[in-house]
């Protein structure tokens, strides 16, 4: 079972990925908002998470500001729908899983914390989140780490312009920061830093750099399976 999904969707995003290069890794994700409100916002990204029992069923890691409004819709309704489009092969890949977020340990508002297969055997391998969660954080370059220094993402800009040239421009990595401000920086951006993930249960996968165009779903039995059934649709 886990050489057919190796075979089908995830290695197919793996491979157009890769060819997308730095130009690629951007995608759309779609959330509900009560009541019934969709939202949808661009996400990059970082890379596929897996368990060693289960090296075929991935999660998707990317990254967010836990502040955001996002982290209390998914805390309501954990189901969402990311959306990759891959111009150098043509194709898009609908992903409908649930999502989960990884904030700092000691965060105490609403979010979606994990669950799942891939968290589950992750929790038997003894998995380190918040190793994780720093290291990529630390991985980012000075100025996308200066981000999560900024006040709550979508709140008003009370000073204007003016306010925006008080927030760090650029932070050091974390063994590299000397000055008391930096670390003071670092602490609060490292707060406000969460990983974000997402556990697929069905993807649509459309290939339309192929004659005749190409469409297969592949789908879960259930959040407990690792095996995905293929099934050829019209494109």
């Amino acid at each position: 079972m886990s050489a057919s999904v190796r075979k089908g969707w995830y290695n197919a995003l793996t491979r157009a990925l890769k060819a997308e290069g730095e130009k690629g890794g951007v995608f759309q994700l779609a959330t509900l908002e009560a009541p019934n409100a969709p939202r949808v916002r661009s996400l990059i990204h970082r890379e596929f998470l897996t368990a060693t029992a289960i090296p075929d069923l991935p999660l998707l890691l990317a990254t967010t500001d836990v502040r955001t409004p996002k982290s209390s819709q998914l805390n309501a309704d954990p189901r969402v729908e990311a959306v990759y489009w891959t111009a150098s092969t043509q194709e898009q890949f609908r992903i409908i899983g649930r999502a989960s977020i990884v904030p700092t340990p000691n965060y105490q508002g609403p979010y979606p914390s994990p669950s799942g297969r891939v968290f589950d055997e992750l929790a038997k391998e003894a998995f380190d989140w918040e190793k994780k969660r720093v290291q990529v954080f630390d991985s980012m370059s000075g100025h996308l780490k200066a981000t999560w220094c900024r006040p709550v993402p979508g709140s008003p800009l009370e000073g204007g312009e003016e306010e925006m040239k008080e927030w760090p421009e650029k932070l050091p990595k974390l063994d590299e920061a000397e000055s008391e401000e930096d670390k003071k920086n670092l602490a609060f951006a490292l707060e406000n830093f969460a990983l974000f993930l997402v556990e697929p249960f069905e993807v649509d996968l459309l290939e339309l750099g192929v004659q005749p165009n190409k469409r297969t779903n592949f789908k879960r039995n259930c959040e407990g399976s690792i095996g995905f059934k293929e099934t050829a649709l019209v494109p």
